[in-house]
């Protein structure tokens, strides 16, 4: 199946969308002062669209993550129990006989997958969003569920799970030194784990399918990358050094079958990164695929044989390169089941059915399952039918050049109300939301897109770039942002700016900025380093001080610190440390002078509360107006759909102040929702109204 590459080292990627609608009230229309006739124009256009509730957009899905057991019995998926995520299961020909295999009453569930054993689900879950996962095993016939790490504060990554032992799983946990992860064999039936392997400063394992420990992987002090094999008498022994500018697009990606061969993923001496396979008998490296666009994205494994036979790239929209014959009928003949872009989510260990899913731009996920046999693909359902048949926009790939010459992949989303030229763009500008991707070692892609539906319901245009230092274009594309925090990262946002202002897309004066995680940060960049050019920003889980981001982050990234060093700055030196002062927000705050909304959860492990909090105090003690939300029972990001919508809420109401959209009053969007609101609260319209309200 595809993959992206989502290693422990990325994952300050990870943020949730944050963007939604209430159905059943009147809508509002707000214009900024000096409305032309041509914006009148735009919001009587705008009003003949449907207004589409921001419960649909951000509420949960009917069904997601759907999978096969591996011997093709039983369909799993996650559904809502009472509102709440949780684990379905039925028999794969019926689909619709489902039953909740777990009763979730908190977060919900959104890891998990099937055991080898055919008799057991596995899944993780945090407490609030603390990250402190621990791993949990469900027995589909009997209900039961084990708690297979009841260890608090301490953080349970999954090693490896294999066909040849169906009742074990390798299990790293962080119980000793909470900077590094020992490796366990634990028993998924009683929970009983035997030390495997103690961690002695290493980020990370590679292991075999049948449990062998045989690379390990950890940063050297000049930022470079270092494998180590283990050798037979378990010594370690010095395998391969990734310089410093390949570490994120050069990694080991599995063995071939006998183990005898590795994939690896190829950048040293390339632009882009390749699929190669090293023979560790001969040391002979094959080249299998590649693009002189894009890094490799993912592949599709046979789940017995080990081969990969297809790689994905993806440079504005996914493609894939088969390497293996045996499926070319499969991917030829499911291009013509669907137009969407294909994605394989589950295979069964016989490899005669598959869980397959394609994307579109403008509705749900929509899921099938294949008979390869006979080549035959049947329905099963949309990941959310609520989604079937509404106005969506579509998302369009552009092209935006840099004013140093770097081609910026982005995806722009225009309103449906709006009228457009011969050329695609509009005739009068609108009002536009530069929506900016976490990370930042992340990229934005083509498909249904949330918050830009929501945001171009409301009037919109969505922009969204990939700016330098994003994945995926290649390692001179993702070196180009080391150390260009809040400069040449930045200036890649400004010249998309313009770009959307030069092709009559964007209204100068009402263009805001908004994302979370790194996201957060180029929101907060946005008001303090170019403070005239946007009319208002939405921070989520921002970094304000990068010296206190890099003090705080959390302790099992301790390993990469190295890497942090190298590609944001150095917080362990004098003048280090007055560089990331130079670029940080907090230090800039005198010069905010546009509005700004803050989202935050307060079980944040990577960006902690402080962040927020700071900049909040900086601009109360100058006297500078900022709403601020904060949740006490999320961590990075929102997970729940009560805590998602009413913070949409509050972001719709705020941008149509400042941009001249339109907007739900926020109504009883709190229901359910924890948010708390220390700063802020008269700025934003129906907001203190909507706190005081509440009962719940």
């Amino acid at each position: 199946m595809r993959h992206r590459k989502t290693t422990w080292l990325i994952q300050l990627a990870g943020f949730l969308p944050i963007f939604a609608m209430l159905a059943g009230c009147g809508h509002i229309f707000r214009t900024s002062p000096g409305t032309t006739a041509s914006k009148d124009d735009q919001l009587m256009a705008l009003e003949k669209i449907p207004l589409i509730p921001r419960e649909i957009i951000f509420g949960n899905p009917d069904r997601a993550a759907v999978r096969l057991s591996p011997d093709g019995r039983h369909i799993t998926f996650l559904a809502p129990l009472n509102d709440v995520l949780n684990i379905w299961i039925a028999p794969a020909d019926d689909p619709d006989a489902a039953e909740p295999l777990t009763r979730d009453d908190g977060r919900g569930i959104r890891i998990y997958f099937w055991a080898f054993t055919n008799e057991h689900v596995l899944y993780l879950q945090d407490r609030e969003g603390d990250e402190n996962w621990r791993v949990y095993s469900v027995n589909v016939k009997s209900r039961e569920t084990t708690d297979l790490t009841p260890l608090h504060g301490v953080r349970a990554q999954i090693q490896a799970v294999s066909r040849h032992f169906p009742d074990e799983l390798l299990i790293g946990l962080n119980d000793r030194d909470p900077s590094y992860h020992d490796i366990h064999r634990v028993n998924l039936h009683t929970g009983e784990r035997e030390l495997v392997l103690e961690n002695e400063g290493y980020s990370g394992f590679i292991v075999d399918d049948q449990f062998n420990v045989r690379f390990g992987h950890l940063y050297n002090q000049d930022g470079s990358y270092q494998y180590r094999i283990m050798e037979e008498d378990g010594s370690w022994a010095d395998f391969m050094t990734v310089p410093p500018e390949d570490t994120f697009n050069t990694s080991i990606s599995g063995f071939d079958k006998d183990a005898t061969s590795i994939y690896l993923v190829e950048s040293r001496n390339r632009i882009t990164s390749a699929l190669t396979l090293y023979n560790l008998e001969t040391g002979e490296q094959t080249l299998l695929a590649e693009d002189e666009r894009a890094d490799l994205d993912g592949t599709l494994r046979h789940p017995t044989e080990r081969h990969v036979q297809a790689a994905a790239f993806e440079y504005d929209r996914v493609s894939w390169q088969i390497l293996d014959e045996d499926i070319r009928p499969d991917l030829e003949a499911l291009a013509k089941v669907d137009p969407g872009e294909l994605q394989v989510t589950s295979r069964t260990i016989d490899d005669r059915r598959w869980i397959v899913a394609f994307t579109v731009d403008n509705g749900p996920l929509r899921y099938y399952l294949w008979d390869r046999d006979n080549q035959k693909g049947t329905f099963l359902f949309t990941n959310r039918s609520v989604l079937e048949g509404l106005p969506f926009a579509s998302m369009r790939p552009v092209v935006i050049p840099s004013r140093d010459g770097l081609n910026l992949v982005s995806y722009l989303t225009l309103p449906l109300h709006a009228e457009l030229n011969e050329d695609g763009w509009p005739t009068t500008p609108l009002p536009m939301v530069l929506h900016v991707h976490g990370g930042p070692w992340a990229r934005d892609s083509w498909g249904y897109n949330a918050t830009h539906q929501f945001l171009a319901n409301r009037g919109y245009a969505v922009l969204s770039v990939n700016f330098r230092g994003s994945t995926g274009f290649g390692k001179d594309f993702l070196n180009a942002g080391k150390r260009e925090w809040g400069a040449a990262m930045h200036d890649d946002l400004v010249d998309a700016v313009n770009w959307a202002v030069d092709k009559n897309i964007a209204d100068p004066d009402r263009v805001a900025i908004m994302g979370g995680s790194y996201g957060g940060y180029a929101a907060l960049a946005g008001l303090t380093f170019t403070p005239d050019l946007f009319a208002a920003a939405i921070s989520v889980v921002g970094p304000s001080n990068l010296i206190t981001l890099l003090e705080s982050v959390p302790p099992y990234w301790a390993p990469a610190q190295v890497m942090f060093r190298e590609r944001v700055g150095d917080h362990t030196t004098e003048e280090g440390r007055a560089f990331l002062e130079s670029r940080s927000p907090l230090t800039h705050v005198d010069n905010i002078r546009r509005p700004l909304l803050i989202g935050q959860g307060a079980n944040d492990p990577r960006v902690k509360q402080a962040e927020s909090d700071q900049i909040v105090e900086a601009m109360g003690e100058r006297g500078i107006p900022v709403t601020y939300a904060l949740y006490p029972d999320e961590g990075h990001g929102f997970a729940r759909p009560e805590n998602r919508i009413s913070f949409n809420a509050v972001t719709e109401a705020f941008l149509s102040v400042n941009l001249g959209g339109r907007f739900e009053p926020v109504g009883d969007a709190f229901k359910g929702a924890t948010i708390t609101v220390p700063s802020g609260a008269d700025d934003v319209p129906g907001l203190r109204e909507a706190l005081e309200a509440r009962t719940d």
